[in-house]
């Protein structure tokens, strides 16, 4: 109920901005502008990509789900964040794919603005799933006694919940505004998905929009700071909780978790601040291009990768998923 309310709300949002915005009904989504050949090589390529990403991360929710040894607050963390990633790579992936063999590029204002804000709301859920990660990595190794009593399976939910609904949450306000920014004319987004920078872009070509952007950018850089601050400050304090150890097997063990979480951290994180803490700023398209793609579709094919081949569990129940011995 409480969905269809959001949906019957966000239509009648989009359709007062159309109002507002009338002279642009849709936009055109360049994506890799190229000949035909290399087009038809680049879909081959990420439909793979797509593939294997919905299989990897998939195989890591199924193994979580099937192997009782992993029902415990990391791995199901893991998991969630898994069906995070194919969550994300449905926002993006499937329109780019279809706009390789188009060669009608358009897409409608509704959608576009739907794109916008299910791409950066799972980006922004993305952020705090990292960030419950790393406290649940802190309390295990920094604080073990009270992990038990601390990182219950309700709390662990409760944690699950409140990163996905502040995840949907966080960037209502600046997609509302850029619902209600006068696009006057300009309708090219030279990008494979309508991503905020473009969008903000198109708008001021149109009229300033300073308040626009300063929130867009100031809500990007709380958000994107915050964490990933609050990430190393944790496994910060991890890794000399690690050296602590007196037992070179556990040491090992310990490292051996943290640095895939650190990985898969500064993978994220340093392709999105090349992108988003100063939307606007007139960074190089080809460049903001090519850091989307990388933190929005091949992230998510690393991390099922990441994740298990540094973590003895992981592999083994990997191996009863898939048949092995």
């Amino acid at each position: 109920m409480r969905f269809v309310l959001i949906l019957t709300g966000w239509q009648k949002m989009t359709s007062e901005a159309r109002n507002i915005s009338d002279t642009v009904s849709d936009f055109i989504l360049l994506g890799f502008s190229c000949r035909w050949e290399i087009r038809i090589f680049l879909f081959f390529t990420f439909f793979v990509t797509y593939i294997m990403t919905l299989l990897g991360n998939l195989a890591i929710m199924c193994a979580v789900s099937w192997d009782h040894r992993l029902h415990t607050p990391m791995y199901i963390l893991l998991a969630n964040f898994s069906f995070l990633e194919i969550c994300y790579v449905n926002s993006d992936v499937p329109n780019m794919l279809a706009n390789f063999l188009s060669k009608n590029k358009t897409i409608s204002f509704a959608q576009c603005l739907l794109q916008l804000y299910f791409f950066f709301s799972l980006g922004t859920t993305e952020c705090l799933f990292l960030s419950i990660m790393a406290y649940d990595r802190f309390l295990a190794i920094c604080r073990p006694l009270h992990y038990p009593t601390v990182m219950t399976m309700k709390f662990c939910s409760s944690l699950i919940i409140i990163c996905w609904v502040y995840g949907f949450l966080w960037f209502l306000l600046p997609v509302i505004r850029i619902t209600q920014l006068p696009f006057c004319g300009p309708n090219v987004i030279d990008d494979f998905l309508c991503d905020l920078s473009p969008l903000l872009a198109l708008a001021s070509a149109c009229v300033p929009i300073p308040g626009t952007v300063l929130i867009c950018s100031t809500m990007s850089s709380l958000l994107i700071f915050a964490t990933f601050f609050y990430i190393i400050g944790s496994y910060t304090l991890v890794l000399r909780s690690v050296m602590q150890v007196p037992s070179a097997a556990g040491q090992k063990k310990a490292f051996s978790t943290c640095s895939s979480h650190l990985t898969v951290v500064f993978l994220f994180y340093g392709s999105v601040m090349m992108t988003y803490v100063s939307p606007g700023s007139g960074q190089a398209e080809s460049m903001q291009k090519f850091t989307t793609l990388f933190y929005s579709v091949l992230t998510p094919l690393f991390n099922p990768m990441i994740y298990s081949l540094r973590n003895k569990e992981m592999k083994d129940a990997l191996k009863k998923v898939l048949g092995g011995s």
